[in-house]
């Protein structure tokens, strides 16, 4: 028989914010697989490490961090093979996605390659927007508001016309487009009423009003707006 694919979320960062259920399955895995940015440690493997049992075998998955499409599948159809490999050895594999697989996870990615293959079973994790919302003590929503997510590279003016027409906003992956997200909401006049999280959960976070955000962010960051309330009262 062939084995079973775990997708694992692992939270945003702090070990102990991965659940009951995913730290038992890494803990008691025989393969885990991961991504990792090419020539580089991964982020996923530095969060579930302290779990892995002696002796296991780690599948990585290197993936270059770039706007082409092309490299990044790639990497997935490679390791794609790799894991799928194992699975029909009978093994069951552990794929650590930072985060929740399904919600902008890498996982989703295998999950299209070989959920037509093989048992697949997903496991969800504490997405960054709620650490974000947590870390910041700042309420998204209430009874019948609605939450806008946004990726941060999108052009100026969706941005623009997708915050003017939102009630709360999460805005990920600001990385180097802080300035111009940034520039969108002071214009739009929301600039005292959003908060800046980077790294949330882990050593180095920083929470503070946008205003007050660095010049520069790293990938790993977040802008939380809520419109018509100060989010520090």
């Amino acid at each position: 028989m062939s084995g079973v694919l775990y997708g694992v979320g692992l939270g945003p960062g702090d070990p102990e914010l991965m659940t009951l259920r995913a730290h038992r399955l890494i803990s008691g895995a025989t393969v885990v697989a991961y991504p990792a940015l090419a020539g580089a440690e991964s982020f996923a493997r530095s969060i579930a490490a302290g779990a892995f049992a002696p002796g296991v075998r780690e599948i990585v998955m290197d993936v270059p961090m770039t706007t082409e499409r092309g490299p990044a599948q790639v990497a997935y159809d490679v390791g794609a093979e790799e894991i799928a490999g194992a699975l029909e050895a009978g093994e069951d594999v552990v794929c650590l996605c930072e985060g929740d697989p399904f919600f902008y996870g890498s996982f989703m990615y295998l999950f299209a390659r070989l959920s037509g293959r093989f048992e697949v079973e997903v496991v969800p994790g504490v997405t960054s927007v709620t650490a974000c919302a947590a870390r910041a003590g700042m309420p998204l929503a209430a009874r019948n508001e609605r939450v806008t997510v946004l990726p941060g590279p999108l052009p100026e003016e969706e941005l623009r016309a997708r915050i003017e027409g939102a009630e709360s906003v999460v805005i990920m992956k600001v990385g180097r487009h802080l300035p111009k997200i940034r520039g969108v909401i002071e214009s739009l006049g929301y600039g005292g009423q959003a908060v800046y999280v980077e790294r949330a959960s882990l050593p180095g976070e920083v929470v503070c009003p946008l205003a007050e955000a660095p010049e520069k962010a790293p990938y790993f960051s977040m802008i939380l707006l809520t419109k018509g309330a100060d989010p520090w009262l």
